[in-house]
């Protein structure tokens, strides 16, 4: 190469320089929120995940709760649940609960079908585990049945 070749000298414009610092200091500030987010988080405790009727007569009450609280410390959204057929209806609660809060979930099986019950619940919700599925358990015994 020729001495007077500036071919192999590389200067970083200035503007490229504030446009680096910038970008890697959005990124941290953005890290950080990240990490930060994770302390504020939601999250559920059922004071039991599985309901058990035992067994229960033929179109007996078929209404059960499952309990739970938001132990995090934003507000917990439910935004879905569902069963996984369709003689179980499960109600959630409309409102956020906040944190420290209680709230229901409440599920009705169909008890006018005769046999054993074993059905799942899946809550999907804001919380730090997103998706929790609750189950419910038992048998319907047929009219005059020991």
């Amino acid at each position: 190469m020729d001495a007077g070749d500036k071919s192999s000298t590389f200067e970083v414009h200035p503007k490229t320089k504030k446009m680096k610092k910038t970008v890697l200091m959005l990124f941290v500030g953005m890290l950080s929120l990240g990490i930060h987010a994770q302390d504020t988080a939601a999250k559920i405790e059922f004071k039991s995940e599985t309901i058990d009727y035992g067994e229960i007569a033929k179109g007996s009450d078929g209404v059960r709760v499952f309990e739970f609280t938001n132990t995090g410390t934003a507000p917990l959204v439910i935004s879905n649940v569902k069963s996984s057929c369709g003689c179980t209806i499960p109600k959630k609660p409309e409102e956020p609960i906040l944190p420290g809060k209680t709230g229901q979930i409440e599920v009705k099986y169909d008890t006018n079908r005769v046999g054993p019950i074993r059905k799942a619940i899946t809550v999907t919700s804001n919380a730090d585990t997103p998706t929790k599925v609750l189950k419910i358990k038992g048998t319907v015994k047929a009219e005059g049945a020991k």
